[in-house]
């Protein structure tokens, strides 16, 4: 099997001072990328800034005969966002990868969560991932290449105790790679989505200790990393990665049941065909909303 490698490519990857993040900085580069290593430096919460953690990644991609920089800026805000990934251009000339990993975690109840603990998470994780994303698309689309991986959650996908704000975010983030993808086709810029399981600073605070040495972010950086490659041409997709397991996660839509649109449909009438409604025997996804709509509206023809 060839080796996948990234020479002449330059990756942005936010949030890479440790974690996650920090694991696709170093294959990549290890792998022969360029990389900006972007991280605020705040705290699990999103208070305060540091330095240290996106510089000692850059120190140790040197030290293992790699190339990258650090960035120390938010991606929070669109004036820097767009220095973040102005720091690839002015340092290597171009942009070929974007990986949306920076997050923070404010977890509390839905009755207990504060509006700030809301619009935090939302401008962190779903306006940061809009902002370097569309920073990054110019350059991306003017150069007819582009690979683009956001981060998701299983807390979106399938919902969490106690996350409604960070699931909020993360489903968003998933919807708007779709987006990306269909803007992004001709181009040659691939948009995909990773739900991660993963023994990180934020982790920490909702899983076992025992289980987290288990799931070392180690383990969720090959798939990432291929999705980044040339080789990769998938897009608009959601992987799920965690401890060696990898697997495929989808949006799907079940046969459902038609009524005749000619005549009152009445609550009664859905209550009683609810199970079939509800039935996902012979589900499928759609390629786009357009896909869907035509669906719906060919079926309701055929009726």
């Amino acid at each position: 099997m060839e080796e996948i490698r990234f020479k002449n490519k330059v990756a942005v990857v936010t949030g890479a001072g440790g974690g996650l993040g920090k694991a696709y900085a170093l294959l990549l580069a290890a792998r022969g990328a360029r990389v900006v290593v972007n991280d605020l430096g705040g705290t699990f919460d999103g208070s305060g800034a540091d330095a240290t953690p996106a510089q000692q990644v850059v120190d140790e991609i040197k030290a293992a005969g790699g190339e990258a920089v650090p960035n120390y800026d938010s991606v929070a805000d669109w004036d820097s966002a767009q220095n973040i990934i102005k720091t690839a251009i002015e340092s290597y000339g171009q942009i070929d990868i974007l990986i949306n990993n920076a997050g923070i975690l404010r977890d509390k109840s839905l009755l207990k969560m504060e509006l700030e603990d809301y619009r935090k998470i939302m401008s962190v994780h779903l306006d940061g991932t809009f902002y370097c994303t569309k920073a990054a698309f110019a350059p991306m689309k003017e150069q007819a290449y582009g690979r683009i991986v956001s981060t998701a959650s299983a807390a979106g996908l399938y919902g969490n105790f106690g996350q409604a704000n960070y699931g909020a975010a993360k489903m968003g983030i998933a919807g708007m790679m779709n987006c990306v993808a269909q803007e992004g086709a001709r181009y040659n810029i691939k948009a995909n989505t990773i739900v991660p399981t993963a023994g990180t600073r934020l982790t920490f605070t909702v899983m076992p200790e025992d289980v987290i040495g288990k799931i070392k972010p180690e383990f969720v950086a090959p798939i990432v990393a291929w999705l980044c490659s040339e080789q990769c041409q998938e897009t608009a997709k959601m992987f799920s990665a965690g401890g060696g397991y990898f697997s495929r996660a989808a949006v799907v839509e079940g046969e459902g049941y038609i009524f005749d649109s000619d005549k009152e449909i009445t609550i009664e009438m859905i209550s009683e065909k609810i199970e079939q409604i509800m039935d996902l025997k012979g589900a499928r996804e759609f390629a786009s909303a357009m896909e869907q709509a035509g669906t719906v509206m060919s079926k309701m023809i055929a009726q």
